[in-house]
């Protein structure tokens, strides 16, 4: 590689990193025990898991609240699951992208077969989206079907403010 052309690939990538333009983090693939492993790597911490699609108008609106979320309580854990497959991957980190979402956990189903994977997570879950589960430490987890208010989910996060985490 000519010096020009190095000098010209560390100052665009300098220039993305500095306005925050670089691509979200990894969608991970979200597979039968993957709900383990979530709840397992956020215990003894309130968190918010919330369930996606990007054929799901309402789930829109509801990225915006989160991305809003992560803006004004750092220190909450968020993880995002899109209950499309991985070939929607361009499209999924678009979206999020769009909605400035940066810092939050994000997975994807692993396949096609939502029907298994969804009755993994909730056996009362039929696929209504967006779904949201509330985990707080000691108690047993509440599940939302549609979209949240923000006065609702800040009230939530003001009870529970006390364990959550310094970033």
């Amino acid at each position: 590689m000519c010096v020009r052309c190095m000098h010209f690939a560390v100052g665009l990538l300098l220039a993305l990193v500095l306005t925050g333009n670089v691509a979200a983090q990894e969608l991970r693939p979200f597979k039968p025990d993957s709900l383990a492993q979530i709840e397992s790597e956020h215990a003894g911490r309130p968190f918010i898991l919330n369930f996606w699609s990007l054929t799901c108008p309402p789930c829109r609106d509801e990225l915006a609240l989160l991305s809003q979320l992560e803006k004004q309580y750092p220190g909450l854990d968020l993880v995002l699951v899109s209950t499309d497959t991985p070939d929607e991957r361009d499209n999924l980190q678009a979206t999020l992208d769009q909605m400035k979402i940066q810092r939050i956990e994000t997975w994807v189903f692993s396949d096609s077969f939502d029907e298994r994977l969804r009755f993994e997570v909730d056996k009362k879950w039929h696929g209504e989206l967006p779904r949201t589960y509330f985990y707080a430490p000691g108690k047993p987890r509440t599940a939302v079907s549609g979209k949240l208010s923000f006065a609702e989910v800040t009230q939530w996060i003001e009870r529970h403010a006390s364990h959550l985490r310094n970033r």
